[in-house]
């Protein structure tokens, strides 16, 4: 399976930046942002400013089986990288 990496980088309520990958099966940047915004409001972050320039499409790879597993159940798959 291909799946479309989005680069987002958002401000914490903190105010420390968050940095983490929105991976989803369809390159569509609006669901993309849609995904990192219910990301960040599961993780009481839902305040975060998330749009098409926080969150971009950034590359097109294939994909770890359990990384497809949650692209299937959920839509999505968060990579959390910097200050997640």
């Amino acid at each position: 399976m291909q799946i479309h990496v989005y680069d987002t980088y958002v401000k914490a309520k903190d105010g420390h930046t968050m940095h983490f990958d929105v991976f989803t099966a369809v390159k569509d940047d609006q669901k993309a942002v849609e995904y990192a915004k219910q990301w960040l409001n599961s993780i009481g972050e839902g305040n975060a400013v998330v749009t098409s320039r926080e969150c971009s499409f950034c590359h097109s790879q294939s994909a770890p089986t359990n990384v497809i597993d949650e692209i299937n159940k959920n839509g999505f798959y968060i990579y959390k990288m910097e200050g997640c």
